[in-house]
Order: C-alpha cells, then structure tokens, then sequence
C-alpha cells in the first residue's frame, strides 16, 4: 500500500540540492552539560501554568462563564493589536496569513443559546449559525469519544488552505498544521489560568465535523478540535 503520509512529506521538503557534508558525529558522546535551575523563572505565572498544564476529560457539566468564553477565544487566537488585518493575533502563524477559523459547539454557556458559533475574529465576536443542542453530533464527530460529554465548548478549527498555500504553495499545508497547534496550546493555557479543563481531540471523524460548521472538506476543512469545560478538584491534581 502506498505511504501516502511519506510522500506528502517528501514532496513538501525543501532541498538546496546536494546537502553539506559535516561528517559523521563522533562515535564518543561527549559528557552532557548539567544545566542551571530556572530558579526564579519558575516562580513566574507562565511558569506555573506550563507546570500544571494537563489534558483533562473529566468534565461534571457545569456551565462556564460567557466573559470565560470571551477570554478564551481571544487567548487561544484573538487580536493582540489592532492594524492590517488579519491583525496581530495572540497565536503565531506562517507568513502572519491565519487560515484557522474557529467554530464552537456551544453546550453550557451562561448567556448563551445552545448552537454553533462561529468566531469573528475582527470584531471580537460570535456569529451564531445553527441553533439547538449539538453535544451528541460533536461526540460523533469526535469518533463516538463519550467523554466530551459534559463539556461546556467544543472548540472546532477550520482552515482555509489557500490563505497559507497562496504564499507557501503545497509546503503550506505543513505551516496549517503547526498553526493549528499553536492555538491550541494558547487554549490549554488560558483554560488552566481559569482552573478550567481542555483536551485537543485529533481522532476526529473528517465529514462529520464539516457537516456541522458548512465546510466542504477540502479548500475550507476541519484540521483539529478541543473540548473544554469544568473539572473537578480530583481532576486538577
């Protein structure tokens, strides 16, 4: 069978030609270098919150907070300050093109209709496309993982490709990817700043998250998701 994986990695390498031969390391390791403590670094916040940071799933079905909900959107990928669009955002991307939307599976939110959203990033604000309890098709979604239910937003992330590929052509679909991560572990942060849980879900059926949010699955496509909501004080530890 065909390692699609591999060739996709192949084709979208970079190569100067012929590589420059350094030569082969040295059969002896050389002894490590014992590095200092961080010391006073780790009595930082971010420090803190990098210690603590865990996948969580234990979700007890509380409702969060829509200035929770607020935050969270603009942690994981909101504007940091306001110029050309797309802005600059709290979460790093390739060429500053930002092909991610973020779309939300609303289930447990004060002040908000249960549904779908859609995050309008410009104007700090949630567009709401499909009204109605959605917890049971985002597990379907998410390949009939039970555990998502009980979660209070299921964070789905939508890329189009040709913001990135435009530019980076088929080396782009790499930077997506690497997008994508980078506003996930903004999310992870933000829910462990507000003792709330988050785990990013990768074994996700394609189509199904499509349907839900209206992408067609190949220019606009699902590339990861995450649900989030609160957790018990066993699930903290």
């Amino acid at each position: 069978m065909t390692d699609i994986a591999d060739q996709f990695y192949q084709a979208t390498k970079y190569t100067s030609g012929t590589p420059t031969n350094y030569g082969p390391l040295p059969h002896a390791v050389p002894a490590a270098v014992k590095l200092p403590s961080p010391g006073a670094h780790m009595r930082t916040t971010l420090a803190k919150l990098l210690a603590s940071r865990r996948s969580r799933r234990k979700f007890t079905g509380e409702r969060i907070s829509l200035e929770d909900l607020s935050f969270l959107l603009w942690a994981a990928d909101g504007v940091s300050s306001k110029g050309l669009p797309p802005h600059l955002r709290t979460a790093p991307s390739a060429g500053a093109r930002h092909p991610l939307d973020t779309y939300c599976v609303v289930t447990r939110v004060n002040g908000l209709d249960k549904g779908i959203y859609r995050y309008r990033v410009e104007n700090h604000a949630l567009e709401l496309l499909r009204q109605g309890d959605f917890e049971e098709a985002a597990v379907i979604a998410a390949a009939g993982q039970e555990w998502l239910r009980g979660s209070a937003v299921v964070f789905i992330w939508i890329a189009e490709f040709a913001r990135t590929t435009s530019r980076y052509k088929q080396r782009g679909y790499r930077y997506v990817f690497l997008d994508a991560g980078h506003i996930c572990q903004n999310l992870y942060l933000a829910a462990e700043s507000l003792s709330l849980g988050v785990t990013g879900i990768a074994a996700l059926i394609d189509d199904e998250v499509n349907a839900l949010v209206g992408a067609d699955g190949r220019e606009y496509s699902i590339v990861y998701m995450a649900a989030l909501g609160r957790v018990g004080d066993a699930e903290k530890d």
